[in-house]
């Protein structure tokens, strides 16, 4: 048994693990918010460029979390449980999967990046800038399928301080690379958008190899030639149970957000700009709800397999609250000072007066996301993955999309009534997930995981189906 693991799940500590996770999601969006800002300082056309690539890339990105969400689950309940030799099978098993789905992803944003930006109503001067960076971040969207895997198996072990220093190093070196070859610098040529994908890919390389530095020195677990394309499917059956109803849910998100950016992309490339700089500042908002929210869920693993479910319970009331105070203070913060933050990206008065508004109207958005996020993530690592995407895909069709639509252009609401729209799809999922959780309705799941990990004892002699 885990000895280190098992006095971690008996005595979670939840913000010595959620801090780590802060500053990777702080990192990663300063990192994303120099870009934007580079690609301001060249044109509001090119911001807009940026950001809707970004969001093509971040909807395909979340194919991902097929592997890295189930992987982190189930690894953290056969911990809790006292199962190592599942847990290092079980990582093994996500690195074929992460091959073969991030060599799908990559091939497909490469071949179909005009047709994937017209879907989302594109502005012809958008997609002239857009094309070439989306093709460009298909070589970086393979990378990150690994890392994505290897990092959640390190957090699934709490090895969150080292996960936060490889990614420190990661953006470190994508920070250093994006001004010379966005901008151009001596007798590096300057390659604009494509430049930042460049910088992307060769940081996500840095990454994949500190990680395998990492598994080696922390976990004792060195891949094999094999695991890296060989897909186990037994070892992935569990990984699956809790990995596609829970990308499934971040899909229908994607989907829903992608329809709402078309949108905005109808009413112009400036309500496009205006849109883009509200939502790189309300993302600080969200880096608080989800770091708590991620650290609840590795802590509600390990508890869930070690079978303490009241512990489990009493771990979500107090990643609730605490959550709820910190967003709340850091929304109202974000929005009080917009209209002079919002100058890093634009002069324009229309557009920071309009971006500002949009980001009061986060506040009233933000208890009812802290609720979603921090919730759906101790439901999924109870084992209970498909509630949150029944309950949610609705949400988000029909409240996001559809309101987006109803209130943005039938209404002529216009950007206010997308972000209506955002507000009460994200209330609606909120206070859905917490009836979910305080009616005890996880239970019945959290009581089958914790059966399966200690029953599914895996042996390293299985063979790939």
């Amino acid at each position: 048994m885990n000895v280190s693991v098992t006095k971690a799940a008996a005595r979670p500590r939840l913000v010595s693990i959620a801090w780590p996770m802060l500053a990777e999601l702080l990192l990663g969006f300063g990192v994303g918010l120099l870009g934007l800002w580079l690609a301001a300082s060249l044109s509001d056309t090119t911001a807009a460029a940026f950001a809707l690539s970004n969001q093509v890339q971040v909807a395909f990105f979340l194919l991902f979390r097929i592997v890295s969400m189930g992987v982190s689950v189930v690894v953290t309940q056969y911990l809790g449980a006292g199962n190592r030799a599942g847990a290092d099978q079980t990582a093994r098993a996500a690195l074929g999967a992460s091959t073969w789905l991030g060599l799908s992803v990559a091939l497909v944003v490469f071949s179909s990046a005009g047709m994937l930006l017209s879907w989302v109503n594109a502005p012809r001067d958008v997609l002239t800038l857009a094309q070439p960076y989306l093709q460009a971040l298909a070589v970086a969207l393979l990378l990150d399928a690994w890392n994505a895997s290897m990092a959640s198996v390190m957090r699934a072990h709490l090895r969150t301080r080292d996960v936060m220093l490889n990614i420190l190093s990661m953006h470190g070196l994508h920070l250093l690379l994006c001004f010379p070859l966005m901008r151009g610098l001596g007798i590096v040529p300057a390659f604009g958008l494509v430049g930042f994908a460049l910088a992307l890919g060769l940081s996500r390389a840095l990454g994949l190899g500190l990680h395998l530095l990492l598994w080696r020195w922390r976990l004792n677990l060195v891949p094999t030639a094999r695991d890296w394309w060989t897909l186990h499917w037994k070892r992935l059956e569990p990984v699956l149970q809790i990995g596609l109803p829970g990308a499934a849910e971040n899909v229908a998100y994607r989907v829903a957000m992608l329809v709402s950016v078309s949108v905005v992309a109808g009413l112009g490339a400036q309500a496009l700009a205006t849109q883009s700089y509200a939502f790189q500042l309300m993302h600080i908002v969200v880096l608080f709800s989800l770091s708590i929210g991620l650290a609840s869920e590795v802590l509600v693993g390990h508890l869930v397999g070690a079978g303490s479910l009241r512990k489990a319970h009493r771990l979500l009331r107090k990643s609730l609250v605490l959550g709820l105070l910190v967003s709340v203070s850091v929304a109202l913060l974000v929005a009080g000072t917009a209209r002079w933050t919002l100058h890093l990206f634009t002069q324009d008065p229309q557009i920071i007066a309009s971006a500002t508004t949009l980001l009061w109207i986060t506040v009233l958005l933000e208890p009812g996301r802290t609720c979603n996020v921090i919730i759906i993530n101790a439901l999924r690592a109870a084992g209970d993955a498909r509630f949150p995407v029944l309950a949610g895909a609705a949400s988000m069709l029909f409240v996001m999309a559809g309101g987006s639509w109803f209130l943005g252009v039938h209404f002529q609401l216009g950007l206010v009534g997308v972000w209506i729209a955002y507000a009460a799809d994200e209330w609606v999922r909120g206070l859905s997930m917490a009836v979910r959780w305080f009616s005890h309705g996880w239970l019945g799941a959290a009581k089958s995981a914790r059966r399966r990990a200690i029953q599914h004892k895996l042996v390293s002699t299985e063979g790939a189906v």
